[in-house]
C-alpha cells in the first residue's frame, strides 16, 4: 500500500539561461567579493525578470528577493577576461564590466568615467557578469575554471 501522502522528490530545476561572473584570477579576497556584488548588480537591474519572490522566515520576518536561479563564479587570466567580453558582445549578451580603476572610485560618476576614459579592448577588466542563454553564456567562458 502506498501513502497517498507521500510526495515524490522534485524534479532538478533547468534553467534556459546562465548568470554567470568571470573574475581575474590575481585579485585579493575582498577586491573578488566587492567586484562581484557589482557586476551582478547590473543583471539584476537589467533583467527584473530574474528576480524570485521575498522570503520570510517561520517567524514571519521578511527579506529581499533575490535571483531565482544560481550565480556561477569562475576566475580567469587578464587575456582569458579580454576573450570573453569580446565574445559576449559577438554574442550580444547582456554584459557588465568591472576594471581595476574602480577599486580607486568612490561613486558611481567617476565609476563611469573611469570605464569610458578607456576604449573597449584596453579595459584593464579585473571582472565581468554575463547572462543569456545557457550555450551561448557557456562558449563565452570557454577556458575558465570554477571559482574555488
Amino acid at each position: 500500500m502506498t501513502d497517498s501522502t507521500a510526495t515524490a522528490p522534485a524534479a532538478p530545476v533547468r534553467f534556459d539561461t546562465k548568470i554567470a561572473v568571470l573574475l581575474r584570477d590575481d585579485l585579493a579576497g575582498w577586491q573578488r567579493l566587492n567586484a562581484t556584488a557589482f557586476l551582478v548588480s547590473g543583471i539584476a537591474a537589467e533583467c527584473p525578470e530574474l528576480i524570485g519572490e521575498p522570503y520570510a522566515d517561520a517567524d514571519g520576518t521578511g527579506y529581499l528577493p533575490m535571483f531565482r536561479q544560481p550565480v556561477l563564479v569562475f576566475e580567469g587570466t587578464g587575456e582569458l577576461l579580454t576573450a570573453a567580453r569580446a565574445r559576449a558582445l559577438s554574442r550580444g549578451l547582456l554584459l557588465s564590466v568591472f576594471t581595476a580603476e574602480l577599486f580607486s572610485t568612490g561613486n558611481d560618476r567617476d565609476n563611469r568615467a573611469a570605464v569610458r576614459a578607456v576604449p573597449g579592448d584596453r579595459l584593464d577588466l579585473v571582472g565581468l557578469a554575463v547572462h543569456g542563454p545557457r550555450n551561448a553564456v557557456d562558449r563565452t567562458l570557454k577556458g575558465a575554471r570554477m571559482h574555488p
